[in-house]
């Protein structure tokens, strides 16, 4: 019921409805091949590879055939990574009624009834981690949750970050499951990760949720445009949250239920205290007119506002307000994750975030290509996007593979900023796993390989170890991201790769040696030796390092994701070399090597 009321608020907008229909790319002419922009039906993620060597990747069933008299479509290329693409799992387990004043009443058995003993969407079958992934120490896990930023380095360290914290974990006796939930759910929207986000609160009864994840359940419904689903929780929000908030989505709830009178007197008990922007009452105004509980039009102007918050946010995108630009050019950067993830945004906006959202990871490699495909189908696109997906259709369906490469160059060398060069490689990978070895590609394919590898194409990646010069950026690339080590990798070689890097202070260097030695590739011994010539300590110890080494121990896969983001927060030109040793060794000690090897590859693309 509650999704059928927040239909009838979006329906009322002309513009949001239209938005809303973008997303799914169904019905559209898409520029770009055939299998993008509406992608088959990816199967369940599998486990995590471990490290013996993986097979050739076989064909996948119900794969599009290319039409007569076109080239040839790009031949079977499979991610062989879980947790690459971004899932939108909407649904909510139980049935709802509506009850007075916009509360949901569930209507379940007791034996029905969601514990807090296992909270969390993924089971192991569907790609999460295990149930005991976190280990024991709950307040512990729930601490470092807390301090991490959300900002990563590294693509792949949050996708595995989102699979972990999204996996159906236990809970430690040493919490409340509600509140473990809550610290999710939070560290998940500072990624970005909105929907993610949403999946956890959902998965705890609204009934049984603790005083912080009331509060995290107002931002994730923010945060995904959905007023409606802040009705729940009101009641617990007017008690312990902010309460003029909360008053406002009271309004709104009571709005939704078609109680136009308490909607009103609500509004006006929040506008006489003064406590809260007269704009944001305002937003709120807007929400309870597209349900027909409001008594006049609100005219929404931006000219006095600063700062786009999380309730402004929330409040225009779920009634199609346009967002000014520069509003939305010094919005956080997690925001840009909630934009792309929204439906009923502006394109023109989704699109303008997309590049940093496939750079964190936000989006996959099919997703982003699929938003930019159905950006194009639009009736007027911009020139400069016209011109983007033409070029990006060269690159997967050119004559030839030359023409194909060429297209591809052009779009890794023609973006602007450093997440908009990395989101360029990843909307290429599929065509790039796809290219022939026998290409001409000149002497260092570093951005072939890259592109293979930022969309998990490793296996694609491996046919081209022949083709690649010892010693050049793509051969250490392929040296820590191929599924099996490189003949004669050695200390050595990483001294002759040195001799070419024109990173500052040879960090490039660094990183390939702290990947290489975290891998097991090369000897520990003439790795510290090498380390030293570099003038770098992989053996360096902090409280940090000690923590990722023992999670590692006591094999615990979930924790050492989230202490690998942790040291890896910022930009990767601040990444000191033994973090990425012990993250990738961790990694590998409990399993998920596939994950180290991508991390380490990509350290080695991006700085």
């Amino acid at each position: 019921m509650r999704n059928r009321l927040l239909a009838l608020t979006l329906g009322l907008s002309g513009s949001a409805l239209a938005a809303a229909l973008v997303l799914p790319v169904v019905a559209q002419e898409s520029l770009l091949p055939e299998g993008f922009g509406t992608p088959a039906p990816s199967p369940a993620p599998a486990p995590a590879p471990t490290p013996s060597p993986t097979p050739a990747p076989t064909p996948k069933a119900g794969a599009p055939a290319a039409p007569k008299g076109a080239p040839p479509l790009a031949p079977p290329v499979t991610a062989t990574l879980p947790g690459t693409d971004t899932t939108d799992a909407d649904s909510e387990e139980g049935e709802a009624e509506e009850g007075a004043s916009g509360q949901l009443k569930y209507d379940l058995p007791p034996g029905a009834r969601r514990l807090l003993t296992r909270i969390g969407p993924l089971t192991p079958e569907t790609g999460g981690l295990a149930p005991d992934a976190f280990g024991v120490r709950g307040q512990y896990a729930a601490a470092i949750m807390r301090n991490t930023s959300g900002r990563l380095a590294s693509r792949w360290g949050q996708i595995l970050l989102r699979r972990a914290l999204a996996s159906a974990i236990d809970t430690p006796a040493t919490i409340n499951g509600a509140d473990l939930a809550a610290d999710r759910a939070a560290l998940l929207l500072r990624m970005g990760e909105s929907i993610a986000a949403r999946r956890i609160v959902q998965s705890v009864d609204y009934d049984r949720a603790s005083q912080r994840l009331v509060a995290v359940a107002q931002q994730t419904y923010l945060a995904t445009a959905d007023p409606a689903g802040l009705c729940p929780y009101v009641p617990a929000g007017l008690a312990h949250g902010d309460e003029q908030t909360w008053r406002l989505s009271a309004a709104i709830c009571a709005g939704l239920s078609g109680e136009a009178g308490p909607a009103g007197w609500a509004i006006g008990r929040v506008r006489s205290s003064g406590k809260i922007a007269n704009f944001d009452i305002l937003l709120a105004e807007r929400v309870l007119g597209a349900t027909g509980a409001g008594r006049r039009s609100t005219t929404i102007e931006w000219d006095n506002v600063d700062r786009l918050t999380n309730w402004r946010f929330g409040m225009a995108t779920a009634t199609a307000i346009p967002v000014p630009a520069e509003l939305r050019a010094s919005e956080p950067a997690y925001m840009r994750g909630w934009t792309v993830l929204a439906p009923m945004t502006d394109m023109a906006d989704r699109v303008a975030a997309a590049p940093d959202a496939a750079a964190r990871g936000v989006l996959s490699s099919e997703a982003y290509v699929s938003l930019l495909s159905a950006a194009a189908s639009e009736a007027e696109p911009t020139e400069a996007l016209a011109a983007q997906t033409e070029t990006l259709r060269s690159a997967y369906r050119a004559a030839n593979a030359v023409d194909r490469y060429t297209a591809m160059g052009s779009l890794w060398n023609g973006a602007g900023s450093a997440a908009q060069r990395y989101a360029a490689l990843i909307a290429t990978a599929r065509a790039a796993a796809a290219l022939p070895t026998g290409t001409e590609v000149g002497d260092d394919p570093w951005q072939l390989v890259g592109s293979m590898l930022a969309g998990g194409y490793d296996r694609n990646a491996m046919a081209w170890v022949p083709e690649v010069n010892v010693g050049t950026r793509a051969w250490g690339v392929l040296a820590v991201g191929s599924p099996r080590p490189l003949n004669g990798t050695s200390t050595g070689r990483v001294g002759k790769f040195a001799d070419g890097d024109d990173s500052p202070d040879q960090l490039r260097s660094k990183l390939l040696l702290a990947g290489l030695a975290g891998l097991g590739r090369i000897d520990a011994g003439d790795a510290a030796s090498a380390a030293q010539d570099l003038g770098t300590d992989l053996g360096r110890q902090t409280r940090w390092t000690r923590a990722i080494d023992l999670a590692a121990e006591r094999r615990e896969p979930g924790m050492v994701a989230l202490l690998a983001a942790t040291g890896m927060q910022g930009e990767w030109a601040k990444m000191p070399p033994y973090h990425l040793y012990h993250i990738v060794r961790a990694l590998r000690d409990v399993g998920l090597e596939a994950e180290a090897r991508m991390i380490a590859a990509e350290a080695l693309v991006r700085v």
